[in-house]
């Protein structure tokens, strides 16, 4: 379920509560303000679930260049152990040697670049998704917390 619909729904019970007679008090329905915390509960612990999924992927990413990049390195080797055998061309399969180890050193780092980047992205949407949550919260907090100031204000005016 979506946060900003619980809030919502959470909204709408203050909207809807009845007054205390004489003062700007509340009554809520507690049974319904708990189900509903109870229901962020359940959803808040969905988005730090993406988060970790965002980090298990850019994990996997990087092992998978890691292995692409160990293998290119073993391929290199292989193919400069081979070259070295003929005498004329040895100096050519060293500097091929180093161009597919700079290569895949390169591809590697882009890999590892672009998951980085990828993961950063994600961070930065879901922090502010929560930061969102958050403020709705704090002010959801704050118009209940003056509603009450105001309430009580007023029957201390009302009864002096």
């Amino acid at each position: 379920m979506d946060i900003l619909h619980l809030v919502d729904r959470l909204e709408n019970i203050v909207h809807e509560s009845r007054t205390i007679p004489f003062s700007r008090k509340l009554l809520l329905d507690e049974d319904r303000l708990i189900d509903i915390i109870d229901q962020m509960r359940v959803t808040i612990p969905d988005v730090v679930k993406t988060a970790q999924k965002v980090t298990s992927e850019r994990d996997r990413q990087i092992a998978q260049a890691q292995e692409e990049a160990e293998r290119i390195r073993k391929l290199a080797k292989a193919e400069s152990r081979a070259i070295l055998e003929n005498d004329q061309i040895t100096k050519g399969a060293h500097i091929r040697a180093e161009q597919i180890m700079e290569e895949a050193e390169r591809h590697a780092s882009k890999t590892r670049a672009d998951a980085d980047n990828y993961v950063l992205d994600r961070f930065g949407r879901i922090e502010h998704e929560l930061l969102g949550l958050i403020q709705q919260v704090r002010n959801g907090i704050k118009v209940l917390q003056e509603s009450d100031t105001e309430k009580q204000v007023r029957g201390s005016e009302e009864s002096a």
